[in-house]
């Protein structure tokens, strides 16, 4: 009975399985913690431009929602490459960086209207 009533909540109102490819997904980053330790940092060298852990965490807040738009229109080796970057150094993991890394990256394969199927079309094109 149970494994029915999973069936059916895992199935959209059009009959198809829910298939979210974890691959596409923003990687999940301690920002509390990199926000935390920055502003500590600041603090002990006295920096002047210290910014708050408030103003960093709604920062990182928005790069975050800015990846969800943009995470999956970027090639695999280019997303898992800007994530290695962010988060190679423990308790440094930002979203911001991970978005700088995508934009410095060029643009992205395909637009999230066209899907990733556009990404592949372009590729063949040259």
């Amino acid at each position: 009975m149970n494994v029915v009533l999973l069936s059916i909540a895992l199935i959209s109102p059009l009959g198809s399985p829910m298939v979210i490819p974890v691959g596409d997904r923003v990687p999940v980053v301690d920002v509390q913690r990199s926000c935390k330790e920055a502003a500590t940092t600041n603090k002990a060298v006295d920096l002047d431009l210290s910014q708050s852990v408030a103003n960093c965490l709604r920062d990182e807040d928005a790069a975050r929602l800015q990846l969800i738009g943009t995470w999956s229109t970027y090639s695999t080796s280019v997303r898992d490459r800007c994530e290695q970057e962010a988060t190679i150094l423990p308790g440094s993991a930002s979203y911001v960086e991970m978005l700088t890394c995508l934009q410095l990256a060029g643009p992205a394969t395909s637009s999230p209207t066209t899907g990733l199927s556009g990404a592949s079309e372009t590729r063949n094109k040259n």
